[in-house]
């Protein structure tokens, strides 16, 4: 029987992200992402290279993921609350990107690594200036304000959409019995408070 190497590649990506949310690019260990996948560790190496092959790999994949299920089109970018409600949701359902976004940021000093350094920057910087164009056209037409760069609305979107998820114990004290509030309330002052900030007056 032929070996199914896109099936193989996949189960050890899947397993890989697992690992890597829960122990970070430095605690995470291929044997056990081989053990997870059932597959022998040497095909790890084989088909990525190393661990920290494996960890571009797994943040490049679940970029995409991300990207496929929200994505940023010209009329979604003129109602970025929205936006920043339906990125909320999917952190909120599927929570491995933003601990691996998180575990990244934990480099001794990520504000001086160079691009070069970054996993999947080519590939994860691309698709950002994807959504930066979206962003831009949309001020153009009028609908956003342009007195702030369309980088800036953006990261303001996304950066609100996940903070809340990445540092909930932060938030619950800042909010004190606002912190009950329900997920979808909590989704919802998100987009106006998006809105308010990033739409033209």
């Amino acid at each position: 029987m032929a070996w199914d190497t896109a099936r193989t590649k996949q189960l050890l990506l899947d397993a890989a992200v697992v690992e890597y949310s829960r122990h970070g690019p430095l605690g995470a260990r291929v044997d056990r992402v081989a053990a997870a996948a059932g597959v022998n560790k040497e095909r790890i190496y084989q088909y990525f290279g190393s661990k920290q092959k494996l960890f571009a790999a797994v943040l490049e994949q679940e970029m995409t993921r991300l990207a496929a299920a929200v994505p940023l089109t010209d009329e979604q970018a003129a109602d970025l609350g929205e936006f920043a409600g339906r990125v909320f949701e999917y952190h909120r359902t599927y929570p491995h990107y933003l601990r691996l976004l998180l575990w990244e940021g934990l480099d001794p000093d990520p504000l001086q690594a160079d691009r070069a350094s970054v996993a999947a920057a080519e590939e994860r910087s691309g698709h950002y200036a994807q959504d930066v164009g979206a962003v831009a056209r949309a001020q153009a037409a009028g609908v956003l304000r342009a007195d702030v760069a369309p980088a800036h609305l953006l990261y303001v979107a996304r950066a609100l959409a996940a903070w809340w998820l990445a540092v909930p114990s932060a938030i619950a004290l800042m909010l004190g019995d606002v912190a009950n509030e329900s997920p979808e309330e909590r989704r919802r002052v998100l987009a106006r408070i998006v809105n308010d900030a990033t739409r033209r007056r």
